[in-house]
This record gives structure tokens, sequence and C-alpha cells, in this order.
């Protein structure tokens, strides 16, 4: 994909993680801590899916989703405050 192309799906509000290759992907400013979680084996079945459907590895997926979710719920909190 053309960085023209990329810059207009990601201006236009589409989704633009499915062109990512995250797997290497680090935050150099973010001190990283090891935590053991453990899932049941639905859950790790659907979580490989996914993360091979975009092409990244569970623990990317784990880590974009959660991700996700703070930044969502932060965003939600700073409107009723």
């Amino acid at each position: 994909m053309k960085a023209s192309d990329f810059d207009k799906e990601f201006d236009d509000g589409n989704d633009v993680l499915a062109n990512l290759d995250l797997s290497k992907a680090k935050r150099t400013t973010q001190v990283t801590k090891r935590v053991n979680v453990d899932f049941p084996e639905w859950m790790l079945d659907s979580l490989d899916r996914e993360a091979s459907r975009v092409g990244v590895t569970r623990q990317s997926i784990i880590k974009v989703w959660l991700a996700e979710r703070i930044e969502s719920l932060n965003k939600h909190q700073f409107k009723h405050e």
C-alpha cells in the first residue's frame, strides 16, 4: 500500500491496523513489566485467529486491544468530568 493511500485511509477514519506489522513495535519511552494471565482455551483460539488474520503475534493483538480499550475508557471519563 502506498503511503498516500494509507494516509487517506487513516484520515478517513478507517481501521489501518491490518496494514501494519506490529510484531516488533515498541514504545521506547515505556518501562515494560512482565505479567502472567490465564485465559480460557476458547479465548486463546479466538485471539490466535485474529492475530493470524492481521499478521501479528498473540501478544501484539492483546496489547493493541487493551490499549484501545484503555484509551476508550479514558476518553469516556474525560467527557463526564
